[in-house]
Parts: structure tokens; sequence; C-alpha cells
């Protein structure tokens, strides 16, 4: 179970890229949200849907890992960043490259910035903290996409 708990909590290994492990994963979601959005027909609430149904296998394969490697909150654990990034996508009025980019920067913003409650979810131990913080963040991000549709702004 512990190299499929990897698979998993390392976003298929991408979080064993070097330079920015968490944008690299937050890319992988926005990525693969491309290609279910294209494939598929998903929405953006249906990838909110898929975030939210993926917290508990995420938080289970960032506990594993985590508690394997030793590490509160190991860097190379990204699947908490794919679970934001697809909440995110919940607040998109429509799926294009603006709002595909803008739900990418601003997911990154809270999840770098931490605003209350988000700082404190990270506290919490185990990979309910790894996950939960970052889910926090795509709620706030997603909020913020969802004023930008209603302003016209994407």
């Amino acid at each position: 179970m512990k190299p499929f708990a990897r698979f998993i909590a390392t976003g298929f290994y991408v979080g064993y890229v070097r330079a920015g492990p968490g944008t690299a994963g937050a890319a992988l979601a926005v990525a693969a949200a491309w290609v279910l959005h294209e494939g598929l027909g998903f929405t953006g609430g249906s990838l909110c849907w898929l975030g939210l149904l993926a917290l508990a296998p995420a938080r289970w394969a960032a506990d594993r890992v985590a508690q394997e490697a030793e590490l509160k909150d190991p860097q190379f654990v990204v699947v908490d960043e794919i679970v934001g990034q697809w909440i995110t996508f919940g607040g998109a009025s429509r799926l294009n490259w603006k709002s595909w980019l803008a739900g990418f920067v601003l997911f990154r913003l809270f999840d770098i910035w931490k605003p209350p409650p988000v700082r404190q979810l990270e506290r919490i131990q185990g990979g309910a903290g790894i996950v939960l913080d970052d889910a926090m963040a795509g709620v706030y991000a997603a909020l913020a996409l969802y004023a930008m549709g209603r302003f016209q702004l994407l």
C-alpha cells in the first residue's frame, strides 16, 4: 500500500519536481481539469465535486506518506494542491483560458497567503491538516473566481 499512497500523495510523482512542487501539483490539476472538461464535458461544479470526493483518499495518502517520511507536511505531497485546485473551479461561471489562468493564480495566492482559517486548518495533525488547508484555499479562490465572473471580468 505504501507505493500506492506515495503515487497518490505525490500527484503521480509530480511532487518530486525540485522547483515549486506545489505549483507543479496545481498545474497538473489544471491540466487534468482541462482534459476532463474538454473530453468528458466536466463543468466547474463537476470539478468541485471531484475535489470534494478526492478529500478522503487524499487525506489517507498524505497521512501515510507524511508518517513514512516523518515530516508534518512534506513538500513532495501535492495531492492537497490537486484537491484545492479542483475545488477552485467550482466558482467559475464558464471555463475558458481566462478562468483556467485566474483559477490557478488565485488558488496559488490563497494557498501561499493562508488567510484565516487556512493557517489554522494547516495546524491539524496528519493528513487532515495537509489537505484541509488547501481545500479551504480552494474555497476562497472559488469565491474570488465567482465574483470575477459576476463582474464579467472573465
